[in-house]
């Protein structure tokens, strides 16, 4: 199957679980053959990871498409010729024709990566923002003295980029929530796709959140291919019932525009069905999966302390009821003293978590690490006894699958697609508060517990990965194609 996919996130170029989505799929779509050609937004011009080699549109495939002509990195000039697959399927044409090949990067053999101009490349550019304290500073004996003495940097960084950043207007064209223009971007985004998908062979669109559904939507009307679209969340999840109309019409054009929509659970998938009008028979739910490759904390590197670390991860926002997780630590201090909560993430809730805590009495208690990659999600993961996602509304919940993988015991939310297939985990209704808490403290103080939980939730992940999702995928994209011709013919 040759498959052009669109995403606004890709290591390295991510901001959260939406990129790391779309790398675990795209790379187990490779590894079972599929030709794909993924185009994203390349916001730096110099940015470069060590796996994806990006091409703006400065690069000969887009002059091709413009009818320009440009020149390659290395000063020769270069024609564009549509990419040729051998029968093995490795593709040994250069990335997006312009000269240098994605051919065995980083694992990828049978994907070429293609790069469009954008001003930016986080769907949340408000949270896509520099750790407000970088975790390598933070002792990691995590004592009471070294975490006070943390707080207040972290406390007065978050109030200096609070008092720096620019405010949304309260009115304005849509999308001015979101950023400079995101909007914008995204129809830019979808012209320049349409250009580039002019010179490409491909069997079946599949387009990543709403932000790509305008391109794939655009692509599928010039091409005739069928369109898949994905959903990993909704408006609803990210702002309650205080939507922004203009990103609601978006989803909503290209949830009904679509062949087939995908779901990342039944929890998602109901809320296209009733919110958005989607046929039922439309949408297929494919679960998330776990990198199962990635390297495992050793168990010596764990920090010795005794303070019990409860973790919560994720972007500070209503939708992943940070106030809830604040209100339980409080619940839980006043029964078992020698606990530190972190909060790892950034968020337009950020600096009111800061004072919900310092107005309970619990600010030496609770640290912000503020938005962490790489190695530093890894660190926090190996200090903490416990992971906590108390989400509102939550499609999925990849943190929690990181967390199980990292050895943590969980606690999320009953409200997330995770606790849909998760077994060995503790399930809480967010806005219960006192539960929480209790299960917080069951966790803690009963290593038995703890035990079975690592345990059952280890065995779990064997059955939930991205080799299963793109096997999914793979079988929604031959009904797509096979109900397109279908409805081509009638």
């Amino acid at each position: 199957m040759r498959i052009l996919m669109l995403g606004w996130e890709f290591p390295p170029f991510i901001a959260g679980g939406l990129g790391v989505a779309c790398y675990g799929l795209t790379k187990a779509l490779d590894a079972r053959g599929h030709n794909v050609t993924f185009i994203l937004p390349k916001p730096i011009a110099a940015a470069a990871g060590d796996h994806v080699r990006l091409l703006g549109t400065d690069s000969p495939v887009h002059a091709a498409a413009t009818g320009t002509s440009t020149s390659t990195g290395t000063g020769t000039a270069s024609s564009v010729a549509p990419a040729s697959v051998p029968a093995s399927g490795a593709t040994t044409s250069p990335v997006a024709s312009g000269g240098s090949t994605s051919s065995g990067i980083f694992g990828f053999q049978n994907t070429r990566f293609v790069g469009v101009s954008a001003s930016f490349s986080s769907p949340y550019p408000a949270f896509d923002q520099p750790a407000f304290l970088p975790l390598a500073d933070v002792p990691s004996g995590l004592t009471g003295e070294a975490l006070t003495a943390s707080r207040r940097l972290e406390a007065k960084s978050v109030a200096r980029d609070a008092n720096e950043a620019p405010k949304a207007p309260a009115s304005g064209p849509p999308g001015a929530g979101f950023g400079p223009d995101l909007v914008g971007d995204a129809e830019r985004y979808a012209r320049l796709v349409v250009a580039l998908a002019s010179r490409e062979q491909f069997d079946v669109i599949h387009a990543h959140d709403w932000l790509t559904y305008p391109a794939g939507i655009a692509v599928a009307r010039v091409s005739g291919k069928p369109l898949v679209v994905h959903v990993h969340s909704t408006e609803f999840d990210r702002a309650g019932n205080n939507i922004n109309q203009r990103t609601y019409d978006i989803e909503k054009a290209g949830m009904l525009a679509a062949t087939r929509v995908v779901a990342v659970s039944q929890f998602t998938r109901s809320v296209c069905i009733r919110r958005y009008g989607v046929p039922a028979a439309n949408i297929d739910v494919v679960y998330n999966g776990i990198e199962q490759e990635a390297s495992q904390p050793k168990p010596t590197t764990r920090i010795e302390s005794a303070d019990k670390v409860v973790l919560f991860l994720g972007r500070i926002t209503m939708q992943k009821g940070p106030e809830y997780f604040i209100a339980a630590a409080k619940r839980v201090l006043e029964k078992m003293e020698n606990v530190k909560f972190v909060l790892a993430g950034s968020g337009d809730m950020a600096v009111r978590m800061i004072e919900l805590a310092a107005s309970m009495g619990i600010g030496d208690k609770v640290l912000f690490t503020g938005f962490l990659r790489g190695d530093d999600v890894d660190k926090v993961f190996q200090m903490a006894d416990c992971y906590v996602m108390p989400s509102v509304s939550e499609p999925f919940g990849l943190a929690a699958l990181e967390a199980i993988r990292h050895d943590v015991p969980v606690i999320i939310s009953k409200t997330s697609g995770a606790s849909e297939v998760l077994k060995h985990v503790l399930k809480v209704d967010f806005w219960d508060i006192d539960e929480m808490a209790n299960k917080i403290l069951a966790v803690l103080r009963h290593p038995v517990l703890g035990a079975a939980l690592r345990a059952g939730g280890a065995m779990e992940l064997h059955r939930l990965t991205w080799k299963g999702a793109a096997e999914a995928c793979t079988s929604l994209y031959d009904k797509a194609v096979a109900a397109h011709a279908s409805a081509s013919k009638s």
